[in-house]
């Protein structure tokens, strides 16, 4: 065999040894042809569609290197609601998303599989059935669970009453925007016990849901205007703060903790620069679950600390805290604000008219508006 053959031979061994050419290889040289065959006479390629605007391009938005727009997006884009709600500040509700209220027809009481979730916990977790424990079927658990739940939808049903209280009180206040408005983490529960109290009363009320991995959706109580979804749990929780001017924890698990201790947090350490009434609702519950005497008496915390928050064991004790506190630290100073305003100079100048009902400081945030007054 000359060298020639050999070649040929080492050539086509491969199509030998699969019995084809690569179909990808005919594909790729298939397409290329063509392309060649459509390009214009003088060499040029083909013209191009337009590419989508940046804003529009989901696979960037979406991806890692769109992070940082994503998180802007979850502070301008509730701000621009709430500016356009005229939310002014609110009063957030904190609570279990796990328990069900008592349903008006067969007053079932049902636990939810997650804080959050709309499925039901499983069978031998939910509390046990009148006739389950009178034939002696329930478990350990499932007892202890009834006597909880009876507690759980008493508080569902105080969480109701205290926000139909303080809506109908904040509704009196003379503003042009709406005050001390109540706002949840838009979930069933506690969460749903708040927004259908504020509703009922006839107020605005938000929702500040959280997208998690499993089903869940908005209570429908909330305000369709204000009914928000986050997907980072750190910017939901500056909403949470950043609005706030008081702050109700009822019998909750391990998100009910978070956002208490961290807003007491930054109460402690006056990283909100304003002042926060904050009510822990259900003294026995809540003295069951942590013993803060105890962190005192190991000089983890100091005594004054205590008098960051106030226990209420029912609607009125806690609305006449929430009432209390609000009007010494708010409504009180603004009174006093704005008649010595209106005897600087005599009457003075208003701003800038941007639109009609709105000044320059509705466009900047709380913290430029006291910057461009100070």
């Amino acid at each position: 065999m000359n060298n020639t053959e050999q070649g040929e031979k080492g050539m086509k061994q491969p199509e030998d040894e699969s019995g084809k050419n690569s179909a990808g290889s005919l594909q790729n040289a298939a397409a290329e042809a063509a392309t060649r065959a459509v390009i214009p006479g003088d060499g040029a390629p083909p013209p191009l569609d337009n590419a989508p605007l940046a804003y529009e391009n989901s696979a960037f938005l979406n991806s890692a290197d769109g992070r940082p727009i994503r998180i802007l997006s979850e502070y301008l884009e509730p701000l621009a609601r709430f500016r356009r709600e005229q939310i002014q500040d609110t009063v957030v509700f904190f609570g279990s998303a796990r328990f069900r209220g008592r349903e008006e027809a067969d007053h079932a009481l049902e636990l939810l599989e997650n804080t959050g979730s709309m499925q039901p916990a499983p069978s031998y977790e939910q509390p046990a059935k009148a006739a389950e424990i009178a034939a002696g079927h329930a478990s350990i658990l499932q007892l202890k669970r009834a006597v909880a739940a009876v507690e759980m939808a008493r508080y569902y049903e105080d969480a109701r009453r205290l926000a139909q209280l303080l809506t109908q009180w904040a509704k009196t206040i003379p503003s042009r925007r709406h005050r001390f408005v109540v706002t949840s983490g838009g979930g069933p529960g506690i969460m749903e016990a708040a927004n259908r109290g504020a509703w009922e009363a006839g107020g605005k009320t938000i929702g500040m849901n959280i997208l998690l991995p499993f089903e869940q959706r908005p209570n429908p109580y909330i305000t369709p205007s204000l009914n928000l979804e986050f997907h980072y749990f750190f910017m939901r929780k500056l909403w949470f703060a950043y609005l706030a001017k008081a702050l109700v924890v009822f019998p909750g698990g391990f998100g009910t903790l978070d956002e208490m201790f961290e807003l007491l947090t930054l109460a402690q350490t006056k990283k909100t620069n304003k002042k926060i009434t904050v009510v822990i609702y259900g003294s026995d519950y809540w003295k069951k679950v942590f013993n803060l005497e105890a962190l005192v008496d190991a000089g983890a915390i100091s005594p004054k600390d205590l008098e960051l928050f106030q226990f209420a064991n029912t609607p009125e004790e806690a609305f006449d805290l929430l009432r209390k506190g609000l009007t010494e630290n708010y409504l009180t100073a603004e009174a006093a604000a704005a008649q010595a305003e209106q005897r600087k100079d005599g009457k003075s100048a208003p701003d800038e008219d941007l639109m009609e009902g709105w000044n320059i400081d509705d466009f900047l945030g709380p913290e430029m508006a006291k910057t461009r007054k100070a």
